[in-house]
């Protein structure tokens, strides 16, 4: 049979009561007969605890820990902890299972500690085993780096950890249970009339990950698109006898009606800078954003425009909300250099996107977006665009109104492909 790969987050394994639930669900893919690896986050809000119980303890000077070793060994157990609980549950339903660490599979990564990226999987013992009728449980989130100690993945970096394992083994599919049952056309919290959609394709879904959709993590879908994984995304809710179809993530080619736009996503998370009367010449752009990148601080939706001030130009542009302060800080600090006379910041911003592989070949989405905006009122502030992609930056107190209303213009409110 087939090999499957099945991934838990943190509230679907919240408490043991979540934890017997979710060994249902593994329970009726072994008894199906697939080979099984089961990758779990940690309980719901231990890795903020753990990080709380860092921060408490407080941080050595970097030149004691410069790459955040100890913090990664902390963080790192809360996993370690789910996957021997899931493992407990399953041999007590008579299964043969084992929890896995990172370490020892191997799931080899770089020294970026807190951040680290999947360097090998190294997949033989594993896949041996399962192939032999074990459940292999494994904790997701961390690896092992070139130093030898234990390595993090970045916040929700458990479904990197499902996917990758799912391509390094061959799996047929990766199936992500979460309390969510499927990937929707927008927010259902921002908009009673979202629909869930059957099937979505991995540039879709990057483009949702990557602008502010919190279904799954961006570089999981980065992965799963280039090596072909279909991601399932389930709700560990349902009843594990018959659970819901949930949302397929495939190949472009698996989707028969490839819609005009497939979702609108809203981000909460940004914020904007207005640099004023910026020197006009070649060279000053490249200053300002190397100084930002040099901080490791993303850049999106930038604009120039003329200033009032001859042989001057004013520069926004977006980046994280949580990385404002230190923006303003490094801006202001060098403003003499970049050749900039004034800051201007703004938290109050929502970027809103749509988004759908259909607008390669239709004409009229973009002036369908600026006319439903304006009809409304909203003024677009940013603009910026992909093949896929258009992303709008308004007022954050307009975002709900400007979700339904595109929403309901690109016909989604009553979308035929979706539940």
């Amino acid at each position: 049979m087939a090999r499957i790969v099945m991934k838990f987050g943190g509230t679907s394994v919240a408490d043991i009561a979540r934890i017997r639930n979710a060994a249902r669900f593994v329970r009726r893919e072994a008894e199906a007969g697939h080979s099984v690896i089961v990758v779990v986050s940690a309980m719901a809000g231990e890795t903020n605890r753990l990080v709380a119980l860092c921060d408490e303890a407080g941080r050595p000077a970097p030149a004691l820990d410069a790459r955040g070793v100890e913090y990664d060994a902390v963080v790192s157990s809360g996993e370690q902890v789910t996957s021997g609980l899931l493992a407990l549950v399953m041999q007590n339903q008579g299964f043969r299972a084992r929890s896995w660490q990172g370490w020892q599979i191997p799931l080899e990564t770089d020294l970026a500690h807190g951040k680290a990226r999947i360097a090998d999987i190294k997949a033989e013992a594993l896949t041996e085993a399962i192939d032999a009728g074990e459940i292999a449980v494994v904790a997701g989130f961390q690896g092992i780096a070139p130093d030898g100690r234990v390595a993090t993945l970045g916040r929700g970096g458990s479904d990197t950890t499902a996917v990758a394992l799912a391509a390094a083994v061959g799996a047929e599919r990766c199936d992500i249970y979460t309390d969510v049952d499927g990937v929707y056309t927008t927010d259902p919290r921002i908009h009673k009339l979202a629909r869930r959609i059957d099937k979505i394709s991995f540039e879709e879904m990057l483009e949702m990950a990557s602008v502010g959709a919190k279904v799954l993590q961006t570089r999981s879908v980065e992965l799963a698109m280039a090596y072909k994984v279909r991601v399932r995304v389930l709700s560990s809710f349902d009843a594990p006898d018959a659970p819901g179809p949930g949302t397929l993530i495939c190949d472009e080619e698996e989707i028969v009606e490839k819609k005009i736009v497939s979702g609108i996503t809203p981000s909460h998370d940004e914020a904007k800078i207005s640099l004023l009367a910026v020197q006009d010449e070649p060279g000053r752009a490249a200053r300002i954003f190397t100084l930002l990148a040099d901080a490791n601080i993303n850049v999106d939706m930038i604009v120039q425009s003329p200033s009032r001030a001859p042989g001057r130009a004013n520069i926004s542009f977006t980046i994280p909300e949580a990385d404002l302060d230190r923006a303003v800080t490094l801006l202001n600090d060098a403003k003499e250099s970049l050749g900039f006379s004034m800051l201007q910041s703004d938290r109050n911003v929502v970027k809103v996107s749509v988004i759908g592989v259909g607008m390669k070949s239709h004409a009229g989405v973009a002036a369908t977006m600026f006319k439903t905006l304006a009809e409304r009122g909203i003024n677009i502030q940013n603009i910026s665009t992909s093949e896929i992609k258009i992303s709008v930056l308004i007022d954050a107190q307009y975002t709900e109104l400007a979700v339904r209303a595109l929403h309901q213009a690109y016909g989604l409110d009553r979308i035929s492909g979706a539940a």
